[in-house]
């Protein structure tokens, strides 16, 4: 019986960062100048005043200091606020698959493998670049791999669900060597005007190595997977090629990025804390032999919460449940493979669980072991 392995990891991330006093002064302007504009509509009551934003509110409702995107100026400018970003157009690569490759580079590196040793790539992401050609394909042909490529959307737990397919296709004999790659670019889909949006999202891409029999010394064997779905429009986007032929136009802001904050820390903390549990008590392993908690980096109270009722205390070392999201942000899907890729220093025989969660409801949890 062969084992599969997540064999390395790379990730990427922008190299200009945004503080949480940089955005919140930004925001803080267009307020001003909005309230402004507005000031007889707002004395009349036909429209509403906008709040104020300040750092103490987004760092204890998230845990967020900072974060990484691709056009910091675009996002601060008060007369635009949204990133600078291009069409995609067959001349050039996509912003997706530049990321994606960068992070590959550095994922195949630390797996010690060549270009010749893949046969597939596979790009999750929650935020698709196109409809097609698919990303994936495009990866696969700079590279020059051979075999097959898809692309694969499920909200924020694309990363775990792109690994888990990479372990099916392995185990079902399709392939031997899978490179996954996910590009999660979230701020052109982000309403920087917006209060209670505007902080969270940053931008990033990882990509592993999956690996039948690895013998790299970075590597984890991949023990147990537990996939879940459940409908929920707590996290939504109504953004698609429909939109240009709908009769019921809408304007962008109903269309980008919409979370319902407290209907989804209530409903999904103690569905995804559970389903950990489950499935570590199904494996017959004890929470507190688990060394790392690698979860989706939403937001600080969640994670903080989940590993408290997955252990069964709130007194537990914070180490055991890294948090990227304070340096990079809420980074969609990919957050737990950063958390996994920047805090994997186990021993031999140590075990961890990488958890993505989100949109859809989805959630997958994938019990590795370090070898």
């Amino acid at each position: 019986m062969h084992n599969i392995h997540i064999a390395g990891t790379g990730i990427w991330h922008p190299e200009q960062k945004v503080s949480n006093e940089e955005i919140v002064n930004s925001y803080n302007s267009y307020v001003d100048n909005y309230n402004s504009v507005n000031e007889d509509s707002i004395k009349d009551g036909s429209v509403a005043a906008m709040e104020h934003s300040s750092v103490e509110f987004i760092e204890k409702a998230s845990g967020i200091q900072s974060r990484y995107v691709i056009d910091k100026e675009g996002i601060l400018d008060i007369n635009r606020m949204m990133p600078r970003v291009h069409n995609e157009h067959e001349d050039r690569l996509s912003i997706h698959a530049k990321a994606g490759l960068e992070a590959a580079v550095k994922a195949m590196e630390q797996a010690n493998v060549r270009v010749s040793d893949i046969d597939a790539v596979i790009v999750g992401t929650s935020h698709a670049a196109r409809n097609y050609p698919a990303v994936a394909i495009e990866i696969q042909n700079e590279l020059g791999i051979k075999g097959y490529a898809y692309d694969m959307l499920v909200g924020c737990s694309s990363t775990t669900f792109a690994i888990n397919n990479a372990f099916s296709d392995i185990a079902s004999g399709l392939a031997n060597t899978i490179l996954v790659i996910n590009p999660e670019i979230s701020t052109p889909f982000v309403n920087f005007t917006h209060r209670d949006k505007h902080f969270i999202f940053g931008d990033g891409c990882a990509a592993s190595i999956i690996q039948k029999d690895s013998t790299s010394e970075k590597s984890f064997k991949i023990l147990d997977r537990k996939l879940y779905t459940q409908f929920s429009n707590n996290i939504r986007s109504n953004y698609s090629y429909l939109n240009r032929a709908a009769v019921d136009n809408k304007p962008n802001d109903e269309l980008l990025f919409h979370q319902n904050g407290r209907g989804v820390f209530k409903e999904v903390c103690p569905l995804v804390a559970e389903l950990i549990s489950s499935q570590l008590k199904s494996n017959d392993i004890d929470p507190k032999n688990i060394s790392k908690f690698w979860l989706h980096q939403a937001n600080g109270k969640m994670i903080r919460l989940i590993t408290s009722k997955i252990l069964g205390t709130d007194d537990f070392n914070p180490e055991i449940a890294p948090m990227p999201i304070k340096e990079y942000g809420n980074l969609a899907s990919v957050g737990s493979l950063f958390a996994f890729n920047l805090n994997n220093d186990l021993n031999s025989g140590q075990k961890g669980v990488i958890c993505s969660f989100g949109a859809g409801y989805s959630v997958c949890s994938i019990i590795v072991e370090k070898n």
